[in-house]
């Protein structure tokens, strides 16, 4: 049952805002996306953020910090406070489902991933950044394709002198077409694929005592167009990209031998192997 009590009301007609909007989706430039400012209960969503905890100190959150990305992420969903576990459960239900196959006009069914893999509350304290990428294109356990990213960011009275606008970049890396600052109540859909170039590449520069909060949900379908892959041989993983005038300002790991034994079946069929047995008992 939709809860009207988590999104704001020029949003709750959900039929008519996916119809309205599914237009500008697709036409978005670089990629299809919409940006949908104010989307929930102002009321509920400042209750989201005062449970927002620090990352950096829960043992069961990921720090990553290398040349292509320095921030927290926890995606333990049975750790996270009641109206965190609300949004969660919101954005992952049937309704909210039926909202983003509209809005999208994607084809294939879309599948929420209760398991937040990639997702779930994101965190980026100063000097942190998240250079510019395309994601994982594959469910990395289920036979699904990755299609539909969603941010939710929670920071409010940001400066934009702070930096950590998220930047949609062009194919080539050669020219970014859109900047999204990460303010309080900004919702934000966008499609992934091999050419969905997203980040933001220069470390941030907010107080010590300040950090950029955000909320990250994927969701999947079996089965996508052809044309949303770069090659279909390649490794599902992160890319990172380098920005067109930039040296070395990424680093990815070259798999040029493994990309080509990834044509034969018998190299696949021992990745395979590996996944199911090896993997597994680690």
């Amino acid at each position: 049952m939709f809860d009207k009590n988590i999104v704001s009301e020029k949003y709750r007609d959900f039929n008519l805002i996916s119809e309205e909007k599914k237009k500008d989706y697709l036409n978005a430039n670089p990629f299809p996306s919409i940006i949908l400012d104010d989307f929930f209960n102002v009321t509920f969503l400042n209750k989201v953020l005062e449970e927002f905890p620090d990352l950096s100190k829960i043992d069961s959150s990921q720090n990553y910090k290398n040349i292509n990305e320095v921030k927290y992420t926890n995606n333990v969903y049975k750790n996270f406070p009641n109206t965190i576990k609300r949004l969660f459960d919101f954005m992952n239900s049937n309704f909210f489902l039926e909202f983003l196959q509209k809005i999208t006009s994607i084809e294939e069914k879309l599948i929420s991933d209760k398991d937040l893999n990639g997702g779930g509350l994101h965190e980026i304290k100063t000097g942190g950044k998240l250079k510019v990428h395309t994601d994982f294109s594959r469910h990395p356990t289920l036979d699904l394709d990755r299609r539909i990213n969603i941010l939710i960011y929670l920071n409010k009275n940001w400066d934009k002198n702070y930096g950590g606008d998220l930047e949609f970049w062009n194919q080539d890396m050669s020219l970014c077409k859109k900047k999204i600052s990460p303010n309080f109540n900004k919702l934000v859909i966008f499609s992934t694929n091999d050419f969905s170039n997203h980040g933001h590449p220069d470390p941030i520069n907010c107080p010590d005592n300040l950090s950029r909060k955000s909320i990250a949900l994927y969701y999947f379908s079996k089965g996508r167009p052809i044309s949303d892959l770069n090659n279909k041989n390649f490794k599902n993983k992160t890319y990172f990209k380098s920005r067109d005038g930039f040296v070395n300002e990424t680093y990815n790991q070259n798999e040029k031998i493994k990309n080509y034994l990834r044509k034969f079946k018998f190299y696949k069929y021992l990745k395979e192997l590996e996944k199911k047995y090896l993997r597994k008992n680690k």
